[in-house]
């Protein structure tokens, strides 16, 4: 369906008189009963009670239908570096209302000054690096290591920014760097369809279904810095892999 078919027209005005609003009133809604929350309870229940329900009714609002495939392969209980492809700003609903798992974002430095949003990532113990100093950023990932934990996991977008076109851009590889110093396993995840709902760089809303595709881990016991490379290419390969299957 074109994006400038007659629904795309009559679904214009619920955009922006009736999604928009409801958008920014939840988002600073949650994101106070966050931080009211911290007060009293530990964040990882706070993210729980916030973040899951806040994604999830966004997502039911647009509407955007979520299929979660391979949750076999996740443990609830362990701890591990997720890496996710990056289509659409909707990839945040996606993960953080159906993963299912206790994890904090790296994000970039640029969003602590978002109003509301900023103040209750600081608090849930997200993880803000500065993209434009590499020896901070370095930094900031190494004293965020005592935050992975316990089935606390840590997700990274390797790509760096958004994909435009829908095909996975190089990896960075700051994720692999970490799960190998840390022993942890890596969860590579597929989000496919979001393009679809919202593309990269637009307001260009439309409701649609996505999958969530989580794969099997990637151990890495027994590697080095030197097969830090090799890592990362079996890791885009997994999650190009769970694009591809979907376009069929």
């Amino acid at each position: 369906m074109s994006r400038r078919s007659a629904f795309w027209w009559l679904y214009q005005p619920y955009k922006w008189l009736v999604f928009a609003p409801l958008l920014a009133l939840l988002t600073g809604a949650f994101a106070v009963a966050a931080v009211a929350l911290l007060v009293f309870i530990r964040p990882r229940v706070v993210a729980r009670l916030t973040g899951v329900p806040w994604a999830r009714t966004l997502a039911r609002l647009i509407p955007m239908r979520v299929r979660v495939e391979g949750r076999e392969h996740l443990d609830p209980r362990r701890s591990y570096v997720l890496v996710s492809n990056h289509q659409s700003q909707s990839d945040v609903l996606v993960l953080y209302g159906w993963l299912g798992v206790d994890f904090k974002w790296v994000m970039k430095q640029e969003l602590r000054r978002v109003p509301g949003i900023g103040i209750a990532c600081d608090r849930l113990g997200h993880i803000f690096i500065d993209r434009s100093d590499h020896a901070a950023a370095v930094a900031t990932l190494t004293a965020a290591r005592t935050k992975i934990v316990g089935g606390t996991s840590v997700i990274f977008f390797p790509e760096g920014t958004r994909s435009r076109n829908g095909q996975l851009l190089p990896f960075k590889r700051g994720a692999f760097r970490m799960a190998l110093d840390l022993g942890l396993p890596i969860l590579p995840l597929t989000v496919a369809g979001t393009r679809d709902v919202l593309p990269a760089g637009t307001a260009d809303l439309l409701p649609g279904s996505v999958r969530l595709v989580i794969h099997p881990p990637v151990e890495v016991a027994g590697l080095g810095g030197s097969d830090c490379a090799a890592l990362c290419e079996q890791v885009r390969e997994l999650i190009g892999r769970g694009l591809t299957a979907g376009a069929r």
